[in-house]
């Protein structure tokens, strides 16, 4: 029985990273060469995931604990699943409709309406059906991108191909709920990583803790990429750990664990196909290759060609179907690709320089175990105090220091748009999921370094590395606006998890401790300790974690826009070229281009009357029905002929999600969005 709910408990686990990853292996190349449809999908696709879902079957070995005869209960598993379906149901149940465009999640919901309805890119802009080139008209919006006759979007293209599944079984409902789903694959997953680390019995309080996280199901309600980014690296972490639970020799016959470790190094890869910035946090798995190849370990060269294939994979999405984002990018990109290219070479010079020698041996001299420890909680010490003795400014845009100083006068703080509050990050950390859970993880990750470098948790090098690194780099600057709930989305793909991890592990191992403590004669007394720490350690992550959650959880964000959309396409005829002739077009153009199906424009012009009336004349002249459309009435009754009918088929009055500066977000904001149409015969 052990043996079969240890093998079960890792292959659920594992299995959302996998099902993703399969299904972006056919996906991605499918919509590169533009016949990305519901059928290619279903027949490539479906048995794609069986594939390696069936892979995973065979190939994942059993929880830890099992092969040494340990009892692994059924019951961590169930828990760990069942927290999962309920995070799912809940975000279901309160998943957003953001279908407007002023932030990320209305423009990957945009982008994946195309996708799954064109199944290619780029966007034509169809200016032939409006009016030719003519001066007074532009394409592009907030998040799209026009270039020459074409529209881009912003992102890349890896969560709209998974959002697109929901969308062709249930359509603008199904893509919007899909994100729940995949938040709940993710705190499964998580659940998962934490059973091999800590310890299966483990598993269901790491999982709760992320799943009562307000971040974790803030970002699982809207079409935002942090969910599937988080489901693929977490998962991919969870591989690398089966991949090397055995040992093999470099150059050795083929093997499970090879095939494991190329897995792992793909799903890492693919993380490039849903965020960019998942460059920086692959970073420490090339100095993780290099050890691999000093200790002469077989899965080295699966793994770095896993990772290689998926990096490629990423690069064709950012620089194939994204490049103009990668060049707004560009001043933050290109040193990281150098910093990229460098780490490369540095670990390759060094495994040529100490191939002979091996790996380093961390625990001599004696002391380097110590200091290792030390370095963790000075860090963390520096990001604490941090706050007191700087102040971080410039966000390198001015729409954003306008923006955060409208949210300063907003919650009666100075005026100071320039400051980033990147300096608070680990106190935003501390927001999510309670301070106490920080100084838990601080101490888990001090003793883990120091018990790493005395070479007693070799499983935990790579997990380590990964989440060490992108804490620190991701904590010194979390390069986002800082307003809230918003700037949590840097840190709910690895950064939190990180913390709960590592304050799960300790909690673990100071009732084991505790549990096995000889100076203490009386087993009772050990066990009552031993149970008091672990309850005492669940608590304290637990309740401040569903405190800040509980305020800002309880609401839909932009509800009513599915239903003010499809009013919005009605009043729209089928063969109408539409202006939209104010500002409402950064919003507006993409939603009535793709959901609304229609070729559509924007105004810029300093003598709007003259230009607007010559448009509407061309696109009469191309045998089309001109329709003008603007955010305010006002804007609008200028510019269509005397006695033509306005109307306002977009009218949504709602709540959205807060922005806050100094403290987590309690409550939301309202939502009031509009677009006026006259259709002009």
């Amino acid at each position: 029985m052990g043996s079969t709910s240890a093998r079960m408990f890792t292959r659920v686990t594992a299995a959302p990273a996998i099902a993703i990853s399969a299904w972006l292996l056919v996906a991605f190349p499918l919509l590169v060469a533009g016949v990305l449809t519901p059928l290619a999908g279903g027949l490539l696709g479906v048995p794609a995931v069986a594939l390696g879902l069936l892979a995973a079957a065979r190939l994942v070995p059993p929880a830890p604990g099992a092969e040494a005869g340990e009892d692994v209960p059924w019951w961590p598993l169930v828990l760990t699943v069942l927290i999962g379906v309920a995070f799912t149901a809940v975000q279901i149940a309160y998943h957003s409709e953001i279908l407007v465009i002023r932030r990320d999640p209305a423009s990957y919901a945009q982008f994946t309406f195309w996708i799954a309805e064109h199944g290619s890119l780029p966007i034509p802009q169809r200016r032939d059906l409006i009016a030719g080139d003519d001066p007074a008209l532009v394409y592009d919006s907030l998040a799209y991108y026009e270039v020459g006759e074409v529209v881009w979007p912003q992102f890349l293209a890896g969560a709209p191909l998974v959002y697109t599944v929901g969308h062709w079984l249930g359509g603008m409902t199904g893509m919007l709920v899909t994100p729940p789903v995949v938040g709940g694959l993710g705190v499964v997953t998580f659940g998962g990583l934490a059973g091999r680390l800590v310890g299966v019995r483990w598993a269901p309080l790491a999982a709760l803790v992320l799943a009562v996280c307000q971040t974790q199901q803030w970002v699982s309600r809207s079409t935002y990429s942090e969910p599937v980014a988080q489901v693929l690296l977490l998962g991919a972490l969870a591989l690398a750990f089966d991949a090397l639970t055995r040992r093999t020799a470099l150059g050795g016959r083929w093997g499970r664990a090879h095939a494991l470790a190329g897995g792992a190094g793909l799903v890492f890869g693919l993380g490039l196909v849903v965020r960019i910035d998942a460059l920086r946090d692959l970073l420490p798995l090339v100095g993780f290759v290099g050890l691999l190849l000093l200790a002469r370990r077989g899965q080295a060269l699966p793994l770095l060609a896993g990772l290689v294939l998926g990096a490629g994979y990423g690069f064709t999405a950012g620089y194939g179907l994204s490049r103009p984002y990668l060049e707004h990018l560009s001043d933050s990109l290109n040193p990281l690709l150098l910093i990229s290219a460098g780490v490369v070479a540095a670990v390759a010079l060094a495994v040529a320089l100490l191939w002979r020698r091996g790996v380093p041996r961390t625990d001599r001299p004696r002391w380097l175990p110590a200091a290792g420890a030390a370095a963790v909680v000075v860090v963390m010490a520096v990001l604490a105090l941090r706050p007191l003795v700087y102040t971080d400014y410039g966000h390198g845009a001015a729409a954003t220091a306008m923006y955060i100083g409208q949210v300063q006068a907003f919650e009666g703080l100075p005026n100071d748009p320039d400051r980033t509050y990147y300096e608070l990050s680990l106190y935003w950390v501390g927001w999510y999921v309670g301070l106490s859970t920080v100084l838990l993880a601080t101490f888990g990750a001090a003793v883990l370094a120091h018990r790493i470098l005395r070479r007693r948790e070799p499983q935990w090098v790579l997990p380590a590395l990964v989440l060490g690194w992108t804490v620190v780099t991701t904590l010194l600057r979390p390069a986002i606006t800082p307003d809230h709930p918003w700037a949590s989305r840097r840190l709910i793909v690895l950064v939190i998890p990180a913390f709960i991890l590592f304050a799960v592990w300790f909690t673990a191992w100071l009732t084991r401790r505790l549990a096995t403590e000889p100076a203490v004669d009386r087993r009772a007394v050990r066990t009552a300790a031993a149970g008091a720490a672990a309850v005492v350690g669940a608590a304290v992550m637990l309740v401040p974690t569903a405190i800040t959650a509980w305020g800002v959880m309880t609401y839909r964000s932009d509800v009513g826009s599915v239903a003010a959309a499809q009013r919005l396409c009605r009043a729209i005829p089928d063969d109408a070229s539409v202006l939209i002739v104010d500002s409402a077009y950064a919003n507006f153009m993409q939603l009535v281009r793709g959901m609304c199906g229609v070729p559509t424009a924007a105004l810029s012009s300093a003598v709007p009357q003259a230009d607007a009336a010559r448009v509407v004349e061309e696109i009469r002249e191309r045998g089309r029905t001109p329709v003008l459309a603007a955010g305010a009435p006002e804007d609008l009754r200028p510019l269509v002929p005397e006695g033509t009918t306005m109307t306002r088929p977009f009218d949504v009055h709602t709540e959205q999600d807060p922005s806050t500066l100094m403290e987590p977000p309690a409550g939301p904001w309202i939502f009031d969005d509009e677009l006026w149409v006259a259709v002009v015969r």
